[in-house]
Formats: structure tokens, C-alpha cells, sequence
């Protein structure tokens, strides 16, 4: 997925030369093959990486770094557009509970003029399978923005203003057109100024993702990671108003374990009926990609049924991928800024889906 860059954010370069790491990892076939892919990871730029992974009843998680300390499963990355999975999860909820429907149109205060195209209204499904029509980005964030931290300066007033100023590219409905707007608009159509609690609330206390929040306790900035953009040191994104979209969260790979498993054994969790129902598909985008409630679904080679989601801020990369059948998961941190080639996917994105691919691999073996 296309992470444009912010006024000049240039991609992570990759092709580095792979220098000595100090690594946490078990032993055994699982240990080695997460081993690799780290490996890969500092290869391709990262100053640091941490993995996570389940395999059946097995949990894995290994950190690797160029110099330093490795990160371990505790320490903090922020988490990018991953969260745009939990806002969703909270929407699940409230559709579960009878609070709203995934056919409900967008509402919000009377200043946020909510723009329209054709005959039909926004609706939260819209929203949330990115078939609004809303831009990526709202058309005044940027002009008065810090380039290492674009979110900072926006508030709500801001964003009045610039949905007046905003047009639908297509009906609503219609298209795939992935946008950070639609999912910041998302979470305050469930929580107007309050959608970091209500992540918390409705989400990450229920599953247990204690280190999943948007504001760093002291505990939580002791153990967090550098961000780094060209190799450069670069401060964390902040936001209040789109944080929905996955703007400022921060999280560790611990709690994107607990979360992943809770994918993977919906039946195990509090949030049986809402994990279900964001998993399910929604939208077929093409042949290749269908969406549910955040979640993208994709095929991996063989016929599985790969959902995934990745994220990015301007120091930081993730992704994470995950499937039903065969029990098995993975999560990849890295603490660098990096976007997709034209011909190449991230190579977070790539070591992520590949390593998943081959552990299912294992399993079928």
C-alpha cells in the first residue's frame, strides 16, 4: 500500500551492508527461520527490527540491531495505520451491540460538512473498507504542517475547514481509494474528541494490549525505539484529531502478538462476534484484494487466505499478516521510514509475507 511521503520524507535506502547484531532469538528450526528474516531486514536498512510470530500453539518474537541493544517483544515502535484495524474493531463492536449499522451514514457536528457525490450518503462500511471517496489526506493538512511530525498542528476546526474544501473522487461505494481521512473521520463518527479512550476502551483493555496507546507512559518512553528517516534520528508523529487512521499510536510486538492470536482464535476472545466480523469480506477491490472491516485479504501462492494489514510514520515501519486456517502469524517492526518502489513492495511488507508463507509451509509439512 502507497504511503506518500510528507513534504519530502525520502524512502529508506536499501541494499546496506549487513553489519554485526546483537540478536534475542530461541533455537530451532522456528528461532532460525525468524533469525533470517531479520537478517534481511537490517539488510535492507533497518537500524533495528523486531519480529513476532505463532505457529500453532508456538510464540516466537526475536529483535536484531546494526549496533546496540536488539529490541525485544517490549520494546515500543509506533505502530502506523495498523491501528486503522483496531478502529475498525471498535466500529464491529458497536455494530454487534445494535449502536450502529455498517450501512449508517456518516454523521457528524453540523460544522463538518460531510461532502457528497451522486445520490448516495458516506456510510461508516464506506469508511471502513476505504470506498468513500475521500482523499488520502485532507486538503489543508499540509500547508502549514512539520514535515517530521505533519499531524501535530491539526485540530478539529481544521478539519471543518477542510472538508469544506474537500471533493469526492467517486461515489461513494464504488472505488478502492485508500484514505487516512476516512479512517480519522471513522473514529470521530464513534467518538467525536474522544477516540484515543474509546481505542483504549473498547479495544486495547479487552484484549489486553497494554502498551497499545497513543501516549507514551514514562515506562513505555523508556523502552521505546529511535525512529530514523535516511539514518537520521527523527522525532514520533503526534495527532488527536485522525488518529484513528494510525497517525500517533505506539505499540510493542508483545501486544501485536496478543492481538494477532485473538485473529487467529476469535472464538477465544471477548470480542468473538467484532473480530469476526472485521475479517469478513466487504468489498472486492480486484481479483487480488478484497477488504473487510481495515483488514486486506489477499491469496498466497497455493490458494491460502493471507489478511494483512501494514503501517508507517515518519520513523517507523510495520506490518503484520495472518492466517485463519493453518494457526499462524506474523508481525514485523522496524524503526526506519520507508515506502513502496514502483516495481517493489517495502521490504518490511515483503520479509513479512514471505516469512508468513513459509510458516505455513511448516505446518503443512
Amino acid at each position: 500500500m502507497n504511503r506518500r511521503k510528507f513534504l519530502g520524507a525520502a524512502a529508506a535506502g536499501a541494499g546496506v551492508s549487513l553489519m554485526p547484531r546483537v540478536a534475542t532469538a530461541a533455537e530451532g528450526e522456528l528461532g532460525a527461520r525468524v533469525r533470517r528474516c531479520l537478517d534481511r531486514a537490517l539488510a535492507a536498512g533497518s537500524p533495528s527490527v523486531v519480529c513476532g510470530v505463532i505457529r500453532g500453539t508456538q510464540r516466537h518474537v526475536a529483535g536484531a540491531s546494526k549496533k546496540g541493544p536488539a529490541p525485544g517483544g517490549r520494546t515500543v515502535f509506533q505502530l502506523g495505520s495498523i491501528t486503522k484495524t483496531l478502529t475498525a474493531t471498535a466500529l464491529a463492536r458497536a455494530v454487534c451491540s445494535g449502536r450502529v449499522r455498517l450501512d449508517s451514514p456518516l454523521v457528524l457536528p453540523p460544522a463538518f460538512p460531510v461532502p457528497r457525490k451522486g445520490p448516495r450518503r458516506i456510510t461508516l462500511a464506506d469508511l471502513a473498507t476505504h470506498t468513500s471517496g475521500l482523499p488520502s489526506l485532507p486538503p489543508n493538512l499540509l500547508a502549514h504542517a512539520d514535515p517530521y511530525d505533519p499531524y501535530a498542528h491539526y485540530r478539529l476546526d481544521d478539519v471543518a475547514a477542510g472538508l469544506a474544501e474537500t471533493a469526492l473522487s467517486t461515489e461513494p461505494g464504488s472505488t478502492y481509494q485508500y484514505s487516512n481521512l476516512g479512517y480519522g473521520l471513522l473514529g470521530q463518527a464513534l467518538a467525536f474528541d474522544d477516540v484515543d479512550a474509546m481505542l483504549r476502551r473498547k479495544v486495547a483493555v479487552p484484549l489486553r494490549l497494554t502498551d497499545t496507546t497513543t501516549t507514551l507512559r514514562p515506562d513505555m518512553a523508556s523502552r521505546k525505539a529511535v525512529g530514523h528517516l535516511e539514518g537520521e534520528p527523527v522525532p514520533d508523529w503526534h495527532d488527536r484529531v485522525l488518529s484513528g487512521a494510525g497517525t500517533s499510536m505506539f505499540s510493542t510486538a508483545d501486544d501485536m502478538i496478543r492481538y494477532l492470536d485473538a485473529q487467529l482464535r476469535p472464538e477465544r476472545s471477548p470480542l468473538r462476534d467484532a473480530i469476526e466480523l472485521t475479517q469478513r469480506p466487504h468489498f472486492t477491490a480486484d481479483q487480488d484484494l478484497r477488504i473487510g472491516l481495515g483488514w486486506h485479504i489477499s491469496t498466497l501462492p497455493g490458494g491460502r487466505t493471507m489478511t494483512w494489514h501494514n503501517g508507517g510514520t515518519g520513523g517507523f515501519s510495520t506490518c503484520a499478516a495472518f492466517e485463519r486456517r493453518s494457526r499462524t502469524a506474523v508481525v514485523m517492526m522496524v524503526n526506519t521510514f520507508s515506502e513502496e518502489a514502483d516495481d517493489s513492495p517495502r521490504p518490511v511488507d515483503a520479509l513479512t509475507f514471505g516469512l508468513l508463507a513459509e510458516l505455513i509451509e511448516l505446518v503443512e509439512a
